[in-house]
């Protein structure tokens, strides 16, 4: 998939939105996720999830160009909807 996005978030629990974002996601589409890392499959691309020793990377990929504002939004969305206590949000690169 060769469009990108990505945005990090500095935290000390990433492995908590981790699995609180793959666990709803899962509902609806393939998840694959450990304390570090997961694995999202949208249907017009891949949500990806890493955690580093200060914060969570969040990337985006798609086939073309158009879904990339798409699957930022969707991903989003969704990690402030889990992250609202600690008012995160995202800036994508």
């Amino acid at each position: 998939m060769p469009f990108e996005s990505s945005a990090y978030v500095e935290t000390g629990t990433p492995a908590r939105y981790i699995s609180r974002l793959c666990k709803h996601f899962a509902h609806k589409v393939p998840v694959t996720f450990d304390e570090q890392q997961g694995r999202i499959e949208f249907e017009k691309g891949l949500g990806l999830l890493q955690a580093d020793d200060k914060g969570l990377r969040l990337t985006v990929q798609a086939d073309n160009q158009d879904d990339l504002p798409y699957l930022q939004d969707v991903l989003g969305r969704h990690f402030e909807r889990v992250a609202w206590q600690a008012e995160l949000t995202l800036n994508w690169q």
